[in-house]
């Protein structure tokens, strides 16, 4: 991953390098978020399934504006040819493709950088973030 600006703590030591200032990784699914919800266990749909032209748009605004793209999919392995033909037909731009996502929802993402997390919810466009304090409950 290109543009990657290098990081160091007071002591000097170096730590991980991050995304330049303004530039984000952008984190998407798939199925029922980009296009058509289509399980693995129907593989033959996920060659002709619609996509979602909103998401289309966004996206590659989201790319051009230098932001790096990855689709974060449950589909395995076996169908990332498919998955790539898609994306490449439908005319998303992208950075990379990362499959196996866990399946089933209700993620918890744990991290040492900022993590924002946007559902979908019928219509895909530019986000609103807000900077929000999240406070930790042990149970």
């Amino acid at each position: 991953m290109g543009n990657l600006v290098d990081k160091t703590q007071a002591d000097g030591q170096r730590v991980s390098p991050a995304l330049p200032k303004g530039i984000k990784n952008y984190l998407i699914d798939i199925d029922g978020t980009v296009g058509e919800d289509i399980p693995n266990e129907e593989p033959e749909r996920m060659a002709t399934a619609e996509a979602f032209p909103d998401a289309i748009k966004t996206i590659n605004s989201w790319y051009d504006q230098g932001h790096r793209i990855c689709f974060f999919t449950a589909r395995t392995e076996e169908h990332r040819d498919v998955t790539e033909r898609w994306l490449s037909q439908k005319g998303f731009h992208y950075h990379t493709l990362l499959m196996g996502k866990p399946r089933g929802g209700n993620y918890h993402w744990i991290d040492n950088h900022v993590v924002r997390a946007t559902r979908y919810t019928n219509k895909f466009s530019d986000l609103v973030t807000k900077n929000v304090e999240i406070e930790v409950f042990e149970e």
